[in-house]
């Protein structure tokens, strides 16, 4: 009768760690709402996460332990699958032509994206992440402009509602979205809340959203949904996508692009 506490407890554990690992730190009393468990339950957790050496401890909340090192580095903490997203980077970027003012989202693979738009001429770029706007600020041809809001560490952006509110009134051809997990049923998923109004205001503000996700996001769930699949116009995948997965998004509307 332990193991399915046990494994539930993992679960949580994880689902913890990808919090942290998206808004760098966190309060017991935050988690313990978000999880719908008592303080005690995630100070054990957090225990258990420090002793692994993920995170470090501190009075009431913990945060990631490598996260200082990741800011002064200009660093995303996410390094898996990398040559799939570097091929969806390309196939992304070969979409976009002169003179269009698009909007790029924070993430590993949106950072592809921006890596293979260089030679473009009078392009506006709208992006919420550090790493990106200071990339593409220094090319020549390139208009970079940042909203404001709360600097997000782990993923070098900046959050909340300000920055979302920036986004209103503005117009962009097309939109590069990141996503933690895709799935048919629950659509969009991410590891914590702070990003859902940015990523909704993107939206609102784009002609056309590319999502950008390489094939292990799909079939999961994260914490938390920005919305179904109907909100993406273009999926932009590597060639892991399964038929049965392919079949199902595009039965759901959305255009799959396989790089």
């Amino acid at each position: 009768m332990t193991a399915p506490a046990r494994l539930l407890g993992e679960v949580r554990r994880a689902r913890i760690l990808a919090w942290l690992r998206e808004e760098g730190s966190a309060r017991v009393r935050a988690l313990a709402d978000a999880f719908d468990v008592s303080e005690v339950t995630v100070r054990q957790d957090l225990e258990k996460l420090e002793a692994d050496g993920h995170i470090v401890r501190e009075h009431g909340g913990a945060f990631l332990k490598s996260v200082t090192q990741q800011v002064r580095a200009l660093a995303l903490q996410h390094h898996e699958n990398m040559d799939e997203k570097r091929r969806i980077g390309r196939a992304a970027a070969a979409l976009v032509s002169d003179g269009e003012t698009i909007i790029l989202d924070s993430g590993s693979t949106t950072t592809e994206v921006a890596a293979g738009l260089g030679g473009r001429r009078d392009m506006t770029v709208i992006t919420n992440a550090l790493n990106i706007a200071l990339m593409l600020g220094a090319e020549p041809g390139f208009d970079v402009h940042m909203p404001g809001g709360h600097f997000k560490a782990p993923t070098l952006s900046l959050s909340g509602d300000r920055s979302a509110a920036y986004f209103e009134g503005l117009f962009a051809k097309k939109l590069f979205l990141a996503t933690a997990a895709i799935d048919v049923d629950a659509g969009l998923t991410y590891p914590a809340l702070s990003d859902i109004a940015v990523k909704r205001a993107m939206i609102e503000a784009a002609d056309h959203v590319y999502l950008v996700a390489d094939a292990s996001k799909i079939g999961l769930r994260s914490f938390t949904a920005l919305g179904g699949l109907d909100l993406v116009g273009t999926l932009i995948t590597d060639d892991r996508i399964g038929d049965a997965d392919r079949a199902a998004i595009e039965g759901a509307g959305v255009e799959v692009v396989v790089a």
